[in-house]
């Protein structure tokens, strides 16, 4: 099916049966909108609801029945933001709590109960890694670090373990590593990309 328009720089999560895209920027605007599909169902996507920022490059990840975001931003203005909604329902996000600075462009991954927002740029680039428990409300906290600084990264999970590769640390890269969600600590190294990536695009 379709977008409901040429957005880019959205982030993504769901549950089993539902998948939801969040914020990003339709040229030249940001965008607050949230849209989601039935996985199981072809089709274009739905209005679900309204973020409670517009900003681009941010971070999602999600429970079984929260879905949250973090981070992005708009203009020259970073975001602490993070927002959640309740998957299964649609209406407008809600306040969840702040990030430990304004970030655009970390990533997220998740298992059932935590949410792991890694890296960014807070006015610099950062290898921080921070987690959040999704079923409560509240600001992150630390769990660790990437072994460089950098933002725009993709990051994936099977729920026991969150995997992080690729993103910008003045250049693309090809690193890929791993923690151990359910614990806190350092990434550990997982192997190399086929190629140096990047997920920037012009400011």
């Amino acid at each position: 099916g379709d977008m409901y328009d040429s957005v880019q720089a959205h982030c993504g999560h769901g549950s089993n049966t539902r998948g939801i895209f969040s914020g990003g920027n339709v040229f030249p605007n940001d965008q607050n909108t949230i849209a989601y599909i039935t996985i199981a169902s072809t089709g274009n996507s739905t209005d679900f609801g309204d973020l409670t920022v517009a900003r681009q490059h941010l971070a999602g990840c999600s429970s079984t029945t929260r879905g949250v975001v973090g981070g992005g931003y708009s203009g020259s203005t970073r975001y602490d933001t993070i927002d959640y909604v309740t998957i299964a329902s649609t209406g407008n996000a809600t306040d969840f709590g702040n990030l430990a600075a304004a970030n655009r462009g970390p990533s997220g991954a998740s298992s059932s109960t935590r949410g792991l927002f890694f890296g960014g740029d807070e006015s610099g680039l950062t290898n921080e890694i921070q987690y959040i428990t999704i079923a409560s409300t509240g600001n992150t906290t630390d769990f660790g670090d990437l072994s460089s600084n950098r933002y725009y990264t993709a990051a994936l999970s099977n729920s026991v373990r969150g995997v992080v590769g690729g993103g910008n640390q003045d250049g693309g890269t090809n690193i890929i590593e791993y923690v151990t969600i359910a614990t806190t600590g350092n990434t550990t190294d997982f192997g190399d990309n086929v190629t140096y990536s990047c997920k920037q695009l012009p400011s």
